[in-house]
């Protein structure tokens, strides 16, 4: 074993990764094994990069912390470049690893379309916090899938809501002209369907174009927009696509305090060293920046000042390393719900672990116990409900960091997404030839 672990430190480090790829073997025979589908390579790696950093050192927090309940973490990363068809390689090759994977975060959401159907035979949830399908919230039809603390429905719904907050209310959308500039991909197109509402009940004027992957040819999208003229440019961009949407705003005069992008397009490395960004808002869904919160303070202490951090010590608290941190974290507070049904100290499986996730209830007194006070909301799911959440907040970049817009935290509009996530569903349903869930199987 000791031969093994040497064997895959040198391949680590002949990689250029941290040594965070494979956890060490505790000799301990509880142990809870959570896969990480990750892009630390692709032309995604930089918002990637952070994320699965955030992700690993909150593991390694919860084994600083003595485990869960006793129970050490332990995790293996699979490479999929943020490509499809490399994430379902991933899924099978880690499924039955370490006697069987707790949950996947797959990190992306083409990936989770891809396994929403492989999930339900392999009893594995799938975890989506912030992203995934925003019909998976409807626990009734999707029975695997739980994008806790918000869907891309969700972020678009509250986007619009923080540009009605610039303009003076929603009644004043009225006559406006909006574009959304989207990543054509699974990911990006989740965003029509409440916009397109919106946009009826508002009055505004929506148009929407495309950005073929990865982003980097932007210049027909913005002589689009300097001739339209749009009162705002919602962006959905993702990794290369972010800087290059501003530095063509830039050169074609477009004001960056009339882009507002989602949280994908709200991290360090969208805006860091392009030249004009400042001004530009991104509305994240919980968490944003976390700097100065005691997860943060408790990750530095007992994790990266013992030399064991998984990336540089500066990215510790920066919105998507912070992101990697909370989905961890939530993947962590299911085992330790479901613990508490079925063995507190004890490993629990996938089938046991979607209990935990349907029963979880993450008060402020929690949250705050964990050191997330300041950084994301209470959180509360049942068997109907696999959302749990949807608070967002709007931060600027002043050129040097992200500050908050204001203390205001936004909450997409149920009214609105419910019957738009119910129909999706059900046309799914209908679709997969699927049954909702009977009462007897939501009993707790």
């Amino acid at each position: 074993m000791r031969v093994r672990n040497a064997l895959l430190a040198a391949v680590v480090m002949t990689a250029g990764f941290s040594s965070s790829l494979t956890t060490p073997v505790f000799a301990q025979e509880q142990e809870q094994f959570f896969p990480l589908l990750v892009f630390r390579t692709g032309p995604y790696a930089p918002s990637g990069v952070p994320w699965a950093n955030g992700f690993v050192d909150y593991y390694k927090l919860v084994n600083a912390r003595g485990g869960i309940n006793g129970v050490k973490a332990v995790w293996e990363e699979c490479e999929t470049s943020y490509a499809t068809d490399r994430g379902v390689e991933c899924y099978e090759r880690l499924k039955g690893k370490n006697g069987g994977a707790t949950l996947f975060q797959t990190m992306s959401t083409g990936i989770t379309f891809a396994l929403t159907e492989k999930a339900p035979g392999d009893k594995i949830p799938i975890l989506t916090p912030g992203y995934g399908r925003s019909d998976s919230a409807d626990g009734g039809v999707f029975e695997w899938n739980f994008p806790l603390t918000g869907t891309h429905a969700a972020s678009a719904d509250t986007q619009l809501q923080y540009v009605a907050s610039l303009v003076g209310g929603l009644d004043k959308l009225q006559g406006k002209k909006i574009t959304l500039l989207y990543h054509d991909s699974p990911y990006g197109k989740e965003a029509i369907p409440i916009l397109q509402k919106r946009a009826e009940m508002h009055g505004f004027d929506l148009s929407m174009i495309p950005v073929t992957h990865p982003g980097v040819e932007q210049k027909s999208a913005w002589l689009q927009i300097r001739q339209n003229r749009p009162d705002f440019v919602l962006l959905w961009g993702w990794g290369v696509m972010n800087s290059t949407a501003l530095k063509e705003a830039q050169a074609t005069g477009f004001p960056r305090d009339k882009i507002v992008g989602v949280w994908p397009s709200g991290s360090e490395s969208d805006v860091k060293g392009i030249s004009g960004a400042e001004g530009y808002s991104a509305v994240l869904l919980q968490p944003g920046s976390g700097p100065d919160s005691q997860v943060v303070k408790d990750i530095l202490e007992l994790v990266h000042a013992k030399g064991e951090g998984t990336g540089p010590k500066e990215e510790v608290g920066e919105a998507v390393y912070m992101r990697g941190v909370v989905n961890a974290m939530l993947s962590v507070e299911g085992v330790r719900a479901a613990q508490e049904k079925f063995g507190v100290g004890k490993t629990v499986t996938g089938e046991q672990a979607r209990w935990g996730y349907e029963h979880l209830d993450l008060t402020q007194e929690k949250l705050d116990a964990l050191g997330f006070h300041d950084v994301m909301r209470e959180v509360k799911t049942s068997c109907a409900d696999h959302m749990g959440s949807s608070w967002a907040r709007a931060y600027v970049w002043d050129g040097t960091r992200w500050k908050l817009a204001s203390d205001t935290w936004f909450q997409a509009d149920m009214s609105i997404l419910d019957p738009l996530v119910k129909t999706s569903a059900d046309a799914y349903a209908a679709e997969k030839k699927l049954e909702r869930r009977r009462a007897d199987d939501c009993q707790s």
